[in-house]
């Protein structure tokens, strides 16, 4: 039998770390700055250690440098680990698009077309932080379709070094609407079964990232480890 209390520190784990990644991933929380155990311990209402847990699964994430005897910082921008995490992520994605256009769960194909629709709404109401969200949930319901649920969290973990990074891109109208164009024609190649499209399209996609570090590297470089 697992005690009641293991319950509530995971629980409490849980909510410190979607507080803390959501913080850090919209740039609340800039890169170098320091976070303490204590504070945040004692602003969630919470002992240390559901606090301390949500701070290793931060720092397996590499969203944060937890350091012996030293002050836990946000961890900053590492150029090789967001390549690695690029690669990862493409990787997987594209695999997870070609199995939607062979045979996806069209019960998503309504969640996908609201999701679209929300994205252009967030765009016209110039919103980044929605637009960001939006994003996220339909890269994943793109996971859903493809009945490859399991593939969002590896994503997801690699999709977290470079979320940041969209942040500090993502700041009109029309950086959103390049991408939004990009999720609707996506939608459409899958929908229409074609593998090969999809794919490519799925890669000018990814590969818009590019320039955008390129840029942050030399306008943000003290956000740079390296």
């Amino acid at each position: 039998m697992v005690a009641l209390g293991t319950l509530e520190r995971a629980t409490s784990s849980d909510i410190v770390f979607d507080a803390l990644f959501g913080k850090i991933t919209r740039l609340e929380l800039l890169p170098g700055t320091k976070i303490s155990e204590a504070e945040v311990a004692k602003s969630f209402g919470c002992s240390r250690q559901p606090v301390r847990e949500a701070f290793t699964r931060l720092a397996n994430l590499n969203l944060l440098l937890v350091r012996p005897q030293r002050a836990t910082v946000v961890r900053p921008f590492s150029r090789q680990l967001i390549a690695n995490a690029r690669f990862v992520r493409a990787a997987v994605e594209l695999e997870v698009i070609r199995a939607a256009t062979i045979g996806r769960d069209k019960s998503v194909d309504a969640l996908l077309k609201t999701n679209l629709r929300e994205q252009a709404d967030a765009i016209a109401a110039e919103n980044a932080s929605l637009f960001h969200d939006l994003d996220y949930q339909f890269h994943k319901l793109f996971c859903l379709s493809a009945k490859r649920a399991f593939a969002f969290d590896i994503i997801a973990d690699n999709k977290a070094q470079v979320d940041r990074l969209c942040m500090l891109a993502l700041t009109s109208k029309e950086a959103m609407d390049v991408l939004y164009q990009d999720h609707k024609k996506l939608l459409q190649v899958i929908f229409d079964g074609d593998a090969q499209a999809a794919g490519e399209v799925l890669r000018v996609h990814l590969d818009r990232l590019t320039p955008t570090i390129d840029a942050i590297y030399t306008t943000h470089s003290a956000y740079f480890d390296e």
